[in-house]
């Protein structure tokens, strides 16, 4: 090696010929991560339970040679077996795993009225994840530097009244994360995103999509200036897709605009 590398051309499609299965990919944060693996070269596999949401993205998207759906329960493992299988079938491969799939809202039955069922029900994007993985990992492996990314949340990190099942599900994905990217290592890097405050109302299927209502003051709450948008996690989540990111496992990344180092007192 010589004492001063040579300059490296940066890859202006860090995806190309990558395939990547995106879990709840058809709305909100999980399609801003496919349009970003789509905008990167790459070919993207989204999988969700909405039907309509997921045709709508491939007649928007109009790209039918790098983009198709599969209608999916990750909480099945059926259908999960399905949904890998299929993957392979139409594009051979599979280079990359997003497990967002989940219930997204934070705010439950308090857990004295909480019943088992809706406890186990809430930990769904949990249970996905390690199914999905289980499931897609001998592809992974299959192919040099195969990459896994768990949703989770700063819900993991703090948590308002009345959302212990969705922290209890989040923080459980940034522990099998780590996990999961020992066990797996070298041949897969396991990696999660913890989002903050972003705003999907014009991520949603057509007939579903706002235009956000935000006033400054939910601004100002952000270091940055401004809430998150989907299109903040997809540009995450290409470069740990990516070879760019060869060096990175076993890691949370926060991305909030700052909001969860801003210090707030009581007025």
């Amino acid at each position: 090696m010589p004492l001063t590398p040579a300059i490296t051309d940066w890859p202006a499609q860090p995806l190309r010929d990558r395939v990547v299965i995106v879990t709840g990919g058809a709305q909100g944060v999980g399609r801003g991560i496919a349009q970003a693996v789509l905008g990167a070269g790459g070919s993207v596999m989204i999988a969700d339970l909405d039907a309509d949401a997921g045709r709508a993205c491939l007649k928007e998207w109009a790209l039918p040679e790098r983009a198709a759906f599969q209608r999916a329960d990750v909480a099945s493992e059926r259908s999960v077996q399905a949904l890998v299988k299929a993957t392979l079938k139409r594009f051979g491969r599979i280079d990359g795993l997003v497990n967002n799939a989940g219930i997204a809202s934070a705010h439950g039955t308090p857990l004295a009225e909480m019943t088992l069922a809706e406890w186990q029900r809430r930990l769904s994007s949990l249970h996905g994840a390690f199914l999905c993985s289980k499931h897609a990992l001998p592809a992974l492996r299959a192919q040099a530097g195969g990459s896994i990314i768990n949703i989770a949340s700063t819900r993991a990190w703090q948590s308002e009244p009345d959302s212990e099942a969705y922290a209890a599900a989040k923080g459980g994905l940034v522990a099998f994360t780590h996990a999961l990217a020992i066990s797996s290592g070298p041949d897969v890097r396991v990696n999660s995103i913890s989002p903050g405050w972003i705003t999907t109302d014009a991520w949603q299927a057509p007939a579903r999509r706002r235009t956000p209502k935000l006033s400054r003051r939910d601004h100002a709450q952000h270091a940055v200036g401004r809430v998150g948008q989907p299109e903040d996690i997809g540009a995450l989540a290409v470069f740990l897709l990516s070879d760019l990111s060869g060096f990175i496992t076993g890691q949370d990344h926060v991305v909030d605009g700052g909001m969860t180092r801003t210090m707030i007192y009581a007025e």
